[in-house]
Formats: structure tokens, C-alpha cells, sequence
């Protein structure tokens, strides 16, 4: 799976959070919106009940007695200065008739006898109206002015520490199934490249077995000899992919342990020149060493450097089949010991040869420079190229000794 696709689940995620969280704030609007409309005891208007009630004079008419009742309420009225009730309607048998200071406080905030009532003041005492008991829970709730700017702010970083709580959760999931999923992958891979390069190695041993004998067949016509030889090469370069393939997978993977030594980079460029000539180079081709007179030393694995160097010289040849001049030399700068192979094509085409390097870090003709980026990542150092103008530098920067 690749990084894009992470980053796509974990959008997902989030828009799906953002989604469940608007739908749980629309929802609870329209709850507190519905609840507001709807039509309880709760909500009846005690102005109008107010005014439907006349005064003493009058014999206290009252004319909203039937919206009063079609909500099951009662109500009554408490003289503002004896305290006693003055007038009721349905008022229920345990309600008292007299109520203190200290009664009228209690129920305005609480309850009446475990009724919920609403309270208004009018000029000749406290109109009280009552629900049923059990029809509507009330308690009073106080917030000073700080807490209610701070609201806003404190609703947001909640919100916001959900979503980063959620996230983080997402992620970690997100990663050890990525990781999951990788190693399941990769080892199908290994196993796969493992299985193939070994059925290729003993089919391609015969072919270059039997093209090399008759690459020194005698009785055989010249024209005859040069296609064996042209077998046994191409088979030899099959066999090198082969290889490269498999170190290329050992190194993505961490499976190729280093052998570390003391090694000499003078020692492996000399080694590398002598088997390119020793391998049947053409005469179209010309080798030259550049070599400091006290060459630097490196730490690493010797083998991977062999390959890193054969590499580069076999790219020069393979890519320049009409010939080329290749120049391979050591330098140190700095921290660094840098090898670099160039090659200079032989024509008059100026153009470059080799293409240039891709942003997955490796070439578009094959894995040759893309192991040797590997080799030098596993050694603490990089590769560069550069092509242009016939000619295409290839640098290894590889750290330096400390012994």
C-alpha cells in the first residue's frame, strides 16, 4: 500500500468524524427546537393566565379556565400580604391554603408539594399555576459571566481534542495495518524473486556452458563462434541482473548484513578496471586510472563495494556499444572519499548517453545505478550522476576512515 492511499484513509476518517458530528449537532438543534415548539405545560404563557384573572373587586373572574384545564393545571393565588391563598382553580387537596416568605422561596426555586409550578407577580399578590407531578423536571442552574464567554472557547477545544483523540486512534491504526499489510507483501515478494532467481540460474548455467564450448568450437565457422559469444554474453548479463535483483531486495529489506573491514578504495577501482579489460573489452573502448599517490581508506563491507564499482564500469560499456573512453579515479573532500567512474562516448552525436537519474532514485535503464545508490545509503554515503554533452559522471561520497 502506498503513502497516498494512507493519507486518503485517514481523509476519509476525518470526514467521516466531521460528518457524524454535524449530524449529532443538527440533531440536537432540532431536539431543543421541536422541544421548544411543542405544546406542554411547560410552556403555557402566564400573561395570558394573568390577564384572564380579575381582581378582588371584580370577584376574581377568571376567563382562561378552559386553556388551564386542557393542559391538566391548576392554579392559585397568594395574597401578597397575609400570605393566604385568595383564589384557586383545581387547586389539588394537599396544596396549602397559607404560605410564608420562606415557603414561597423554596418552591419558586424548587417544588410545591412535588408540583413543578411557574410563578408571576401581579399588584395584588404571586400567581402561582402547577403541572402535573413527574410532567417536567426543574432545577435551576446559575453560570457566571466569565464561565459564559469561556464557553465558546472550551466547546471548541473539546471538539477539537475529540478530533485529535480520534485521529491519533485512526493513525495508530492506520500504521500497524500498513505495517501489517507491508510485511505481508514484501515477503511475498522476497519469496517470489527467491523462487524465480533460482529457477533461472540453472537453465542459464547450460546456456552459457554450451555457448562457451562452442564459442571455442574450432570446426565451427567464424560468423557461427561470434553468435555463441554473443549468447554467452547476453546470458552473462542475464545472470548479473539476476544477481543485482536479488542484493537490490536484501538491501530494500535490511537482509544483506554488512561485513565491515578495512578496505582500500585504490585496491577496488584496480580490481574493477582489471576485470572489465580481462572480460574481452573491445579495442573501441580505453581505460584510465587516476589515483592519488596516498590514496584514502574507507570502512565497509568489500564485496559491496566490488559490485558498486563493476557496476559503474559495465554501465559505460553497455551503454556505449560503439566504444567509449572511461576514466575512473579516487579523490578525497572533506569527510569524504569520493570514487568516480565517467565515461566519454566516441562520435560525433554529443548527446548524452545515459539518461538522467528519476526521482525514485534510481535509472531508467535498469537496476545497475539504483543498487549502487543502495550500497552507498548502506555505507552512510550517496551516489550522484550527471549526464550531458557525451559524457556521464557517476561519484560515489563514501565516509572516511577514523581508524
Amino acid at each position: 500500500m502506498k503513502l497516498r492511499s494512507v493519507w486518503k484513509a485517514a481523509l476519509l476518517i476525518v470526514l467521516s468524524v466531521c460528518l457524524v458530528l454535524a449530524l449529532f449537532f443538527v440533531g440536537l438543534i432540532a431536539f431543543i427546537l421541536r422541544v421548544s415548539q411543542a405544546d406542554n405545560a411547560w410552556n403555557i404563557s402566564m400573561t395570558r393566565v394573568s390577564e384572564g384573572l380579575g381582581t378582588a373587586e371584580e370577584g376574581y373572574p377568571f376567563t382562561e379556565s378552559g386553556y388551564l384545564r386542557e393542559e391538566g393545571l391548576w392554579a392559585i393565588l397568594i395574597d401578597g400580604e397575609s400570605g393566604d391563598v385568595v383564589w384557586q382553580l383545581d387547586k389539588p387537596a394537599t396544596v396549602p391554603d397559607h404560605y410564608t416568605l420562606t415557603d414561597v422561596a423554596s418552591f419558586t426555586r424548587w417544588y410545591l408539594d412535588d408540583y413543578p409550578v411557574l410563578t408571576r407577580i401581579r399588584d395584588d399578590g404571586l400567581l402561582v399555576v402547577g403541572c402535573p407531578r413527574e410532567s417536567t423536571w426543574k432545577y435551576t442552574v446559575y453560570m457566571d459571566a466569565e464561565t459564559i464567554h469561556l464557553a465558546p472557547y472550551w466547546t471548541a477545544g473539546m471538539l477539537l481534542l475529540s478530533l485529535g483523540c480520534v485521529l491519533a486512534l485512526a493513525a495508530l491504526f492506520l500504521r500497524r495495518w500498513f505495517r501489517t499489510e507491508q510485511q505481508r507483501r514484501d515477503t511475498a515478494r522476497s519469496a517470489w524473486i527467491n523462487g524465480v532467481s533460482h529457477d533461472i540460474r540453472t537453465p542459464l548455467s547450460m546456456v552459457m556452458g554450451y555457448a562457451g564450448q562452442l564459442e571455442e568450437d574450432e570446426t565451427l565457422p567464424r560468423l557461427r563462434r561470434e553468435q555463441a559469444a554473443v549468447i554467452r554474453r547476453q546470458s552473462q548479463t542475464i545472470r548479473d541482473l539476476v544477481n543485482d535483483l536479488n542484493l537490490t531486495m536484501r538491501l530494500d529489506y535490511d537482509m544483506q548484513p554488512l561485513r565491515k573491514s578495512l578496505v582500500s578504495p585504490a585496491a577496488i577501482l584496480r580490481q574493477g578496471a582489471a576485470d572489465l579489460l580481462n572480460s574481452g573489452l573491445g579495442d573501441a573502448y580505453s581505460v584510465e586510472m587516476v589515483i592519488p599517490d596516498c590514496p584514502p581508506a574507507l570502512e565497509g563491507d568489500a564485496f559491496l563495494l566490488r559490485r558498486a564499482v563493476n557496476n559503474l564500469f559495465q554501465n559505460c560499456v553497455r551503454h556505449n556499444p560503439e566504444g567509449c573512453a572511461i576514466q575512473a579515479g579516487l579523490r578525497q573532500e572533506g569527510k569524504w572519499c569520493v570514487l568516480w567512474v565517467e565515461s566519454c562516448r566516441i562520435g560525433s552525436d554529443s548527446r548524452a548517453v545515459h539518461p538522467a537519474e528519476e526521482a525514485d532514485g534510481g535509472a531508467s535503464h535498469g537496476t545497475g545505478l539504483k543498487l549502487v545508490q543502495q550500497i552507498a545509503r548502506s555505507h552512510g554515503g550517496t551516489a550522484r550522476f550527471r549526464s550531458g554533452d557525451g559524457h556521464f559522471l557517476s561519484q560515489l561520497f563514501l565516509p572516511l576512515s577514523r581508524r
